[in-house]
């Protein structure tokens, strides 16, 4: 389990989309507090899933080849199998006009709401619903597990938190190279997004037939 949420997290937190929005509200007015926000509302939000299931689980993995052991393989397996149709669609998919979103130009006159909305509406629930499957395995009552998901939740947000800083240290440098960042990210989007689609899907689904099959 413990690798399985190292290999997610960390697809999370390469993300190119959400990367490119918390740089575009960086760079705005007020602009650490909504990048705070849109933080704060991001782990928030992954710690609200492993929450739930947490809660569904009762912190014990189901037994092995169980009816819910089974059904949480198979959805694990349903996400890999998508994310890896995914990937291979949108490489197949003409690449999309550079540049900052529309509503980049209305980022001023965000609320600290708005950014907290934001990082839910970007959130891949694709990889966090593949997270989520793989947490029902979480034994609470082992120290080892409760690493694993803090260090899942924590590692999904650690780009968010390396900007955030360094905005804060040194906000003229930030400001001119996390912007020459988002530009890049802007750029290779279509790469990243079929990359990790694939890396990801292709690695759960692998991971997923074993199970079933061990």
């Amino acid at each position: 389990m413990f690798l399985d949420l190292i290999v997610i997290g960390t697809a999370i937190s390469l993300g190119p989309l959400h990367n490119s929005a918390f740089i575009l509200l960086l760079s705005s007015r007020r602009g650490f507090r909504k990048g705070l926000a849109f933080l704060l509302s991001w782990l928030a939000n992954l710690v609200a899933v492993i929450a739930c299931v947490v809660l569904l689980t009762g912190g014990k993995p189901p037994a092995h080849n169980s009816a819910p052991s089974t059904v949480a393989i198979v959805a694990k397996l349903v996400i890999g199998v998508a994310l890896v149709l995914y990937g291979l669609r949108r490489h197949r998919r003409p690449p999309a006009p550079h540049g900052p979103p529309r509503w980049a130009a209305r980022i001023d006159d965000a609320s600290l709401g708005t950014a907290a909305a934001l990082a839910w509406l970007l959130q891949p629930w694709g990889l966090v619903g593949v997270g989520a499957a793989t947490a029902v395995d979480a034994d609470l009552s082992t120290l080892n597990d409760w690493l694993a998901l803090s260090a899942y939740c924590l590692l999904a947000t650690l780009s968010l938190v390396v900007m955030e800083m360094y905005a804060v240290r040194a906000p003229e440098a930030a400001t001119a190279r996390l912007n020459a960042l988002r530009s890049w990210l802007e750029q290779h989007q279509q790469q990243l997004i079929v990359g990790l689609s694939l890396a990801v899907g292709l690695w759960v689904t692998a991971r997923s037939v074993y199970e079933l099959i061990a």
